[in-house]
């Protein structure tokens, strides 16, 4: 589940993505079995021309082929996979071509609406070209007629699937193989925006016309408990509420309409960066805005002296404490303005509406618009 984001701001590192870590393991394999290499460390190619250089853990011979190793490093990035141990088991096999299959570990696609069809191994297409492109430049230098068998795994994959949106994707046994670029930049979080895209398209899919973005545990419990909404129909979004209405907006316009009503619902300070136009709520790009929330309970009637207690608050809910002692429906009105900002990107023919909840998981305000 997504941990509320920090408010310390650090030096970050990038990182590798699953997907390079796998082709990194099927080069070390490749030379393993053409030129009986061991190396310590392999070269390969990212999708954008970048080359970097992996770390590999350890060889094992197996039936056939062999099995390598490497060390995931996400970099800063909080990504569940980082520290995992990746490795892939490779074969020859008469018929040309590269084959895919799922290790332990590695999930397999049960459910419409992915990239992936039913029953393919969740290795995604970008890591899935990287590969094919190493192995194939191997059976080009060392003249091979034949293909290639490969197993993708993660240790303890299947444990650490659970901390992720995977089981709500239809993926089951175990964790994607993900990267587009092939390199993690720290809190760009790729692999959960990819998640929140899938999530989506999974609902659309499946027939579900109302879904619920929230930014966290508790926004999640409250609103599913309101509305008793199926797991499919959930979204943690995190930070990433621009990754969830610039999708739906894309998805929506391209393809048959399916979503009829989206519900946000968030910590009241996430809610009111929304408000002011931020797509992506971490404390590390966006900020609360005190003077803006002063402002606008201005509108709704606040004194001067309140405007200037909710200006020196400590917290966003502080200020809001302040305007409820003089009976000011300010969540309201901060759901009311994200409402409006949102509204941009999701299309008429859906029903909008924000929620905001206090630290105790209780709706504080509420705003929509729409035909529910």
């Amino acid at each position: 589940m997504w941990p509320e984001s920090g408010e310390e701001k650090a030096p970050l590192r990038t990182g590798l993505t699953t997907g390079s870590c796998a082709t990194a393991c099927c080069v070390a394999a490749a030379q393993y079995l053409f030129a009986q290499r061991q190396d310590d460390k392999v070269s390969i190619l990212l999708p954008k021309g970048k080359r970097v250089d992996l770390v590999i853990e350890s060889y094992q011979a197996i039936a056939q082929g062999v099995c390598t190793s490497t060390i995931k490093d996400a970099g800063d990035d909080p990504d569940v996979t980082h520290g995992a141990r990746i490795f892939v088991e490779l074969s020859l096999c008469a018929d040309p071509g590269v084959f895919f299959h799922a290790a332990e570990g590695v999930g397999t696609v049960t459910r419409t609406g992915l990239v992936l069809a039913v029953g393919e191994p969740a290795i995604n297409p970008v890591p899935r070209q990287m590969m094919t492109e190493h192995l194939l430049g191997f059976a080009e230098t060392y003249l091979y007629q034949g293909g290639f068998n490969v197993a993708v795994g993660i240790e303890n994959g299947a444990v650490i699937a659970q901390k992720t949106m995977n089981p709500r994707l239809g993926i089951q046994g175990g964790l994607s193989i993900l990267g587009t670029t092939g390199i993690v930049r720290p809190f760009s979080c790729a692999a959960y925006i990819a998640s929140i895209h899938q999530g989506i398209d999974v609902a659309r899919a499946n027939g579900l016309s109302h879904m619920a973005a929230t930014t966290g545990n508790a926004s999640e419990t409250a609103i599913k408990d309101h509305y008793g909404l199926d797991d499919m129909a959930l979204l943690e979004m995190g930070d990433f509420v621009g990754a969830v209405l610039k999708h739906i907006r894309k998805v929506e316009v391209q393809g048959a309409t399916q979503l009829t009503k989206l519900s946000v619902c968030g910590g009241f300070g996430k809610i009111s960066k929304l408000a002011q136009g931020h797509m992506d709520l971490n404390s590390r790009v966006s900020s609360i805005d005190l003077a803006a929330l002063a402002e606008l309970a201005a509108t709704l009637g606040a004194s001067d002296a309140l405007q200037k207690r909710m200006q020196a608050a400590n917290t966003s809910v502080q200020a809001m404490g302040f305007a409820q002692q003089e009976n000011l429906l300010l969540a309201d009105a901060v759901c009311a303005q994200a409402v409006t900002f949102a509204r941009r990107y999701i299309p008429d023919h859906m029903a909008l509406e924000v929620w905001a909840i206090d630290r105790q998981g209780q709706f504080v305000g509420f705003a929509k618009d729409g035909t529910s």
